[in-house]
């Protein structure tokens, strides 16, 4: 085997997010009996986007990110919002989502028993838990680690540390991780020496500044590339 330990991010890479996204946030419109239109979707994704990049350099905190993306949705949409209340819905509906990118369980069920996994999410207790046991994933790892629990995120270097302490320190070319992030699963693994594996299955186009050991478009392509 190429490496002793596979850590894989959760949203984007195994579970689909922007699915479980688009219906959370429809249903919560609803719940509130406010009329959804698509551009509010489009909207959202774009606020939430730059308050998780924000999130990624240690300028705003979790919590606070939870509400601000919906008082700033309000503001560019023009309703009238109570941020808590609807940030309350919307987190209960997308824990209820749990639906995975198509081939990640056949990748997993290839990798299982030839090497150890961990799970690395930059995600929120409540929702993220709730997602996983809805889910068949926490079979497949020897450890979840979520960002809000531990109190550092990726790109972060500490939250690293956490997962290579749980790990048992292996040697760090013997480590990969697997994400869509360039900024935190990519530049995080990038920045703390170890090989780094980017899944863009929509072929996006690389930054030169990130350093990418690996790429591939289809989960389907990692077992052979670990060497399974």
């Amino acid at each position: 085997m190429r490496y002793d330990w596979l850590l894989f991010d959760a949203d984007g890479t195994l579970l689909d997010y922007d699915k479980a996204e688009a219906a959370a946030l429809q249903q919560a419109f609803q719940h509130f009996d406010v009329p959804f239109q698509p551009h509010h979707l489009e909207t959202y994704r774009r606020v939430n986007a730059e308050l998780w990049r924000a999130f990624e350099r240690g300028e705003i905190a979790q919590s606070q990110l939870k509400l601000r993306r919906f008082e700033l949705l309000a503001e560019a949409i023009g309703l009238p919002l109570d941020a808590a209340q609807f940030s309350a819905v919307y987190l209960t509906q997308l824990g209820q989502n749990a639906q995975l990118i198509e081939g990640a369980e056949a990748m997993l069920q290839t990798l299982s028993g030839q090497v150890n996994m961990m799970l690395i999410t930059n995600g929120l207790h409540a929702v993220q838990r709730s997602r996983f046991a809805l889910s068949p994933l926490p079979a497949y790892f020897a450890d979840i680690i979520i960002s809000e629990e531990v109190g550092v995120a990726k790109p972060d270097p500490r939250i690293f540390d956490i997962a290579f302490e749980k790990m048992g320190n292996p040697a760090k070319d013997r480590v990969l991780i697997i994400g869509d992030s360039l900024s935190s699963d990519m530049a995080g693994g990038a920045n703390y020496g170890i090989d780094t594996c980017w899944f863009n299955p929509d072929g996006r186009a690389r930054d030169g500044q990130v350093g990418i050991t690996h790429e591939i478009r289809r989960l389907t392509e990692l077992p052979p590339l670990v060497g399974t």
